[in-house]
């Protein structure tokens, strides 16, 4: 077999080829990488010619949709790079082999557990996350290592939502051979809550079917304020659970590997790991900012959550109210699933507007 599927040893030959899409080369073809004659680079380039950095990004109109690649053939995804424009109204949008129906439709910096609609937080200092799967790097570089096999293809496409042309950057590493027959399909799905109505946000629903839960990104919104926030537990409901799930973790933060409330001498503190985060607190200003906000991130790439016919996952917006009582909340929850799963994928609830999808 010609694997390309050796994450473990690197030291192993094997019979897959690498290729690359970008601007520079958007076919992925070999031996066409940067002899483009025409870009958005070829006023910077005039005195140079084809070869050097004529077509390094591309431009996407107000309300228009651009197809970042469509590659035909058999292989994996390995990394995805971007920047430039990006807010929360760029979608991004994965389709797997010829598949009509997207496996991933996400607003391009939640995907990357990024929900600020700002590169900057409150205070003026931008957020990194270091993980396994996803960093964020000074200036709003976006990466992502998840594993992304097809069999007939692949098709990236991002949406403008926004009111102005956004200039994009992006690079997509891939290789080209066999995969194995029981590989499953990167699926991911973003939800919001805001607010948060009869205290539960739901996180992930509707899938049927056999897969792997991997991964939660979330942001919360604080609306008002009175104490702790995040007593709320995360459920895993499973191949045929009703009232009660199979797993049920014990506090917001305990989810996110943290404990007591991240709270260090009075103040929260930020951290950002290989599985897990909480990479980034936006403390009330006093003036325009005036709600505390929280960004999170959790990859289950060792302790996968494994289903056969089905999934649900929700989490409880739970805090403390006088005399040691739990009291449900309605802040904001913004969230994105991260599973894999066979095809075909399960129908997406409807994204929200350009509107809803704004920070308040």
């Amino acid at each position: 077999m010609k694997t390309i599927f050796d994450t473990m040893n690197l030291s192993v030959l094997t019979e897959s080829v690498t290729r690359s899409v970008s601007p520079e080369n958007f076919s992925g073809e070999p031996g066409k990488g940067g002899a483009a004659t025409d870009g958005t680079g070829k006023a910077c380039a005039r005195e140079l010619g084809t070869g050097w950095k004529i077509s390094p990004s591309v431009n996407i109109e107000a309300g228009k949709e651009f197809i970042l690649a469509d590659i035909a053939g058999t292989g994996m995804i390995k990394s995805v790079w971007m920047t430039g424009q990006i807010s929360e109204k760029s979608i991004l949008r994965i389709f797997w082999d010829e598949s009509e129906k997207p496996s991933v439709e996400v607003p391009l910096p939640a995907f990357f557990a990024l929900f600020t609609n700002s590169i900057k937080n409150g205070n003026g200092t931008f957020p990194i996350i270091s993980s396994q799967a996803v960093m964020v790097t000074p200036c709003r570089g976006f990466s992502c290592f998840w594993q992304m096999p097809f069999r007939k293809g692949f098709r990236f496409t991002l949406t403008n939502l926004s009111d102005k042309t956004q200039t994009i950057y992006y690079q997509i590493n891939y290789e080209i051979g066999e995969i194995p027959e029981n590989c499953a399909y990167f699926h991911a799905q973003y939800r919001q809550s805001c607010p948060v109505n009869g205290g539960i946000h739901t996180i992930l629903d509707g899938v049927n079917s056999k897969g792997h839960y991997v991964g939660t990104a979330m942001y919360v919104g604080l609306n008002g304020e009175g104490g702790w926030w995040g007593e709320g537990e995360f459920k895993f409901y499973m191949d045929g659970d009703t009232e009660f799930p199979t797993v049920c973790g014990t506090g917001t933060e305990d989810y996110f590997l943290g404990a007591y409330n991240w709270d260090c001498n009075g103040k929260y503190q930020t951290y950002s790991g290989p599985y897990a985060g909480m990479f980034q607190y936006i403390p009330p200003d006093g003036l325009y900012c005036s709600q505390s906000r929280f960004s999170m991130y959790r990859w289950h790439i060792t302790d996968p959550v494994r289903f056969h016919s089905g999934i649900k996952v929700t989490v409880q917006n739970l805090g403390w109210r006088s005399g040691g009582r739990y009291l449900v909340r309605r802040d904001d929850i913004k969230t994105v699933a991260y599973w894999y799963q066979t095809l075909p994928s399960p129908e997406f609830p409807k994204l929200p507007s350009a509107d809803e999808l704004e920070l308040l």
